[in-house]
């Protein structure tokens, strides 16, 4: 089984919070990006958006572009509308060989509710969920046949959180909805990301990876922190840096014959975290466990 390891640029700059890294400029990123050791990197809001733009400036670190996250409404639009608004955003990764769209459903909330209670999330009703999964699996079908696939992040804050609601995003979404499996987020949730992997490993297409700091999610879940306040607290960091199982972890990918990224996602303040070398620590904690499972790391 082969994998590329790729990191998202949130290490060293957060599009929702500016202060956090928003002077640090992309050839930064990027040079760093390269200099820890990853052969790719996801988009992130400096990246220029004409892939006619985009292309020279990524050949220059000899870099891929693996994906990039969308705002998504599918639970709000009708397909042909999402669509639409997402074409833009499919074009670019496809024009830059990205193979999956990073799809986000922040229907009922987003940006200022990062700031909220975590309690305070939008959620699916039961006699919601079936309809939601046949519009859902329009939309990944849509994309599947422009050329880019659906990566379906279960995210904090949206309506699809928690390990269950995964599960039920599963039950009711055809093969065309892939999942991008995210380790943090299902921490964070109160969930059970071993047990969540093993649960749809067959489903997963895309790979996530933010180790968490148990202390501080013992404390974002009771004091019922803010996701983006317990983000600047420290809640994230680099696989290998917290508790979170990942040889296990890794171990169900591999037998499942999962090839595909690893991406190092994990959003920390790098006033307090030095994006180099938490990324460089990222890159070689998870190069090593992922071998050590029988993975080929390519370069």
């Amino acid at each position: 089984m082969k994998v590329r390891i790729g990191i998202n640029p949130i290490t060293w700059t957060n599009d929702d919070v500016p202060e956090l890294g928003g002077d640090t400029p992309l050839e930064v990123c990027l040079a760093e990006t390269k200099e820890a050791g990853y052969a790719g990197t996801e988009l992130g809001g400096k990246f220029p958006r004409q892939s006619g733009v985009l292309k020279p400036i990524i050949e220059r670190y000899d870099l891929a572009v693996i994906s990039g996250w969308y705002d998504g409404r599918c639970a709000e639009k009708e397909v042909e509308a999402e669509m639409e608004a997402i074409g833009p955003h499919l074009q670019l990764l496809k024009d830059m060989g990205s193979t999956h769209v990073v799809y986000a459903d922040t229907s009922r909330g987003r940006h200022g509710a990062i700031w909220e209670p975590i309690s305070k999330r939008p959620s699916l009703s039961a006699d919601e969920w079936p309809a939601y999964g046949r519009k859902l699996t329009r939309l990944a079908e849509r994309m599947a046949d422009f050329g880019v696939t659906m990566a379906f992040h279960h995210h904090m804050g949206t309506i699809v959180e928690t390990d269950e609601a995964v599960g039920l995003l599963m039950k009711h979404t055809g093969e065309a909805v892939g999942l991008l499996y995210d380790t943090g987020h299902s921490v964070f949730s109160g969930g059970d990301p071993l047990a969540l992997i093993k649960a749809h490993v067959k489903r997963v297409v895309h790979v996530h990876c933010k180790d968490v700091r148990k202390p501080m999610l013992e404390r974002a879940r009771a004091e019922d922190m803010s996701f983006m306040d317990a983000v600047m607290g420290g809640i994230f960091t680099v696989p290998g840096d917290g508790f979170i199982d990942y040889p296990s972890i890794l171990a169900v990918l591999a037998d499942a014959g999962y090839s595909g990224w690893l991406v190092v996602e994990a959003e920390q303040d790098p006033k307090k975290a030095h994006p180099l070398t938490y990324a460089t620590m990222g890159f070689q904690n998870l190069s090593r466990m992922a071998k050590e499972v029988g993975f080929t790391v390519m370069e």
